[in-house]
């Protein structure tokens, strides 16, 4: 008899838990869903607004994250728990948690730093960290950045704002800084004249500011010449490449030597 009852209690405490539980994780799931189709929504919905998208991505985020925390109560609700009870708890454990996640909060608000006074934004090619990539995303956390062989890099906020930004996609212009080396024996102006030439013959280069090569060094081994050319921000590494290639051709059919370092050994006897 009373194995009966243990047992009609089990059944009794499954059926009534046991609903609980699933009717929690329905809420739960299908929550999450709707939380993230209302975040991605509100990302189209600024889209025809005069907010940028960096700042759109930033919210949606927040937005994804705060009814995130909604959904969550909702489902511990179902399953009985009182949660305001549980609220006061996560009050009373706010010291603890903000020592633990320390670093997490301090990537939030280095996200909002972010987001207002708008060192990069999304698309924008930066360099971070030792890292260099176009910059895809902005949340609440973290910046995702891809680099240009296709990796995807995540980096805390906290992590940016504390170190130095370079925006590579800030300015329309940037200037290409190239250096060749000739052989003492060649003919210096005939050298400046075929890299004078090279460089009026491409059409990318801005006649504003104006391009400059100059003798830069005498050194151990060559006379090295600086050529520094603007351009316009997506020219920049067409540029670079094709300059290089043309000199060294043109040099070749010239026959201006390209000197490489040497190391002369000799033996005491």
């Amino acid at each position: 008899m009373m194995e009966f009852l243990k047992q009609e209690q089990i059944i009794g405490l499954i059926s009534s838990y046991g609903l609980r539980v699933i009717g929690a994780l329905f809420i739960f799931f299908v929550g999450k869903k709707v939380a993230l189709w209302l975040s991605k929504m509100f990302v189209k919905v600024i889209g025809k607004t005069s907010l940028d998208e960096t700042t759109a991505s930033f919210l949606s985020s927040a937005i994804y994250m705060a009814l995130l925390f909604v959904v969550i109560l909702a489902a511990l609700a179902n399953l009985g728990i009182e949660t305001t009870s549980f609220v006061a708890l996560i009050g009373a454990m706010g010291l603890a948690i903000g020592m633990a996640l320390r670093d997490s909060f301090s990537s939030i608000g280095a996200g909002l730093l972010i987001v207002f006074f708008k060192p990069f934004k999304v698309k924008d090619m930066i360099e971070i960290i030792g890292v260099i990539g176009t910059v895809e995303s902005i949340n609440i956390f973290s910046t995702i950045l891809r680099t240009n062989d296709n990796k995807q890099i995540i980096i805390p906020n906290s992590k940016i704002v504390a170190n130095n930004i370079i925006n590579y996609s800030s300015k329309k212009v940037r200037r290409v800084d190239l250096v060749f080396g000739i052989s003492y024996e060649d003919d210096l102006r005939r050298a400046k004249k075929i890299l004078e030439e090279i460089v009026a013959a491409e059409q990318r280069v801005l006649k504003n500011p104006s391009p400059l090569v100059a003798v830069l060094e005498l050194g151990s081994s060559s006379v090295n010449f600086a050529v520094r050319v603007w351009v316009k921000n997506d020219d920049y590494w067409g540029v670079y490449f094709h300059l290089n290639e043309a000199v060294k051709l043109k040099f070749d059919d010239e026959g201006i030597t390209i000197p490489y370092p040497q190391v002369e050994v000799s033996q005491k006897k």
